[in-house]
């Protein structure tokens, strides 16, 4: 009986498991609601179709900003490039005709290149840009986004 019951439940499992393969793919809310607010200070920052590059971007986070952008495979033929995941050596990008974003508050203090960041601190997201950096490359933001600019002395 107790071979029966077993037998029954994995045949159950095989057929039912089709249901649930949405619980497989896995989908961050986080990265979502991440690639939407850089999509808006995209459009707000440049005039122009934007083409996103994040360097060592992952499958996941490819199959989510793909929605709401062009992705390039280089940063030569992109014009807004959003830094995330730690990466240190930007500095082979070109910096002509292009912006540059990071989701790392200290990596938007000490490197100029830089002109804001998204970031979370206590599960809350926060966005930073540097007003000398905006007038510096002529970036006009949306009114709303005044709040989020901030002063700081860049000598």
């Amino acid at each position: 009986m107790k071979t029966f019951i077993i037998i029954l439940t994995i045949i159950s499992f095989a057929f039912s498991s089709s249901q649930y393969t949405f619980l497989v793919n896995k989908y961050d809310k986080e990265i979502d609601l991440e690639a939407k607010i850089i999509a808006k200070i995209a459009r707000g920052s440049l005039k122009e179709n934007i083409k996103l590059f994040i360097p060592n971007i992952t499958t996941l986070e490819k199959r989510v900003y793909s929605k709401y952008f062009t992705l390039s495979n280089s940063c030569e033929k992109s014009n807004f490039v959003f830094v995330k995941n730690n990466m240190k050596n930007i500095t082979k990008c070109p910096a002509e005709n292009k912006l540059f974003f990071t989701n790392n508050y200290r990596k938007l203090l000490s490197n100029k290149r830089f002109f804001g960041a998204f970031f979370w601190n206590k599960s809350r997201p926060n966005i930073v840009f540097i007003k000398t950096r905006l007038s510096k490359d002529h970036i006009k933001l949306p009114k709303e986004y005044d709040q989020f600019v901030e002063d700081f002395d860049e000598r």
